[in-house]
């Protein structure tokens, strides 16, 4: 990105690239968040390793819920906009149905989206300064996300394939 009005963007761009190939875009290092999730079905999204192990599906709630937390960070919003109750790992329903389980990864995207409209509206020398009630510099909150991402995606790769051997 190149400088504008309001600032340079080049390191707010690569930080975008960096969401971006974490969550849904192609990118060198195999799957990402969301094609880690494509084509799971409730059953397999439910499924523990063991009993006290997290599923897929509560992967999916804290992603969520962490892209909930930074986006609240960058944004300024009060508390509150995350329709489940609790933080960090929430359990997943008791009795879930398909349809439950497609709004949960519709809110995993649209946490996404909204974190990554409010990145895109940085300034580079935003990026050293702290949020709002947050420790980190918004820099490495967003790039946190990012790898917060990627690691979870792996820990779905490997799920799956403990679940289909």
């Amino acid at each position: 990105m190149a400088s504008t009005k309001r600032g340079s963007r080049a390191a707010v761009g690569s930080l975008l690239e960096q969401l971006d190939e974490a969550y849904d875009r192609q990118s060198w290092h195999g799957t990402n968040l969301r094609g880690s999730l494509r084509g799971l079905s409730v059953d397999e999204a439910l499924w523990r390793p063991v009993p006290d192990r997290h599923s897929i599906w509560e992967i999916v709630t804290h992603a969520a819920y962490w892209k909930y937390a930074a986006w609240r960070r960058l944004t300024g919003e009060k508390r509150g906009a995350f329709p489940h109750k609790g933080s960090n790992w929430i359990p997943s329903p008791t009795s879930p149905t398909s349809g439950q389980w497609r709004d949960e990864l519709t809110l995993l995207g649209g946490f996404h989206r909204r974190l990554r409209e409010a990145v895109a509206g940085l300034r580079d020398t935003d990026l050293r300064r702290r949020a709002p009630g947050g420790k980190e510099p918004i820099g490495r909150l967003v790039r946190g996300i990012a790898a917060h991402d990627l690691y979870h995606a792996g820990q779905i790769q490997l799920l799956k394939r403990l679940l289909r051997s």
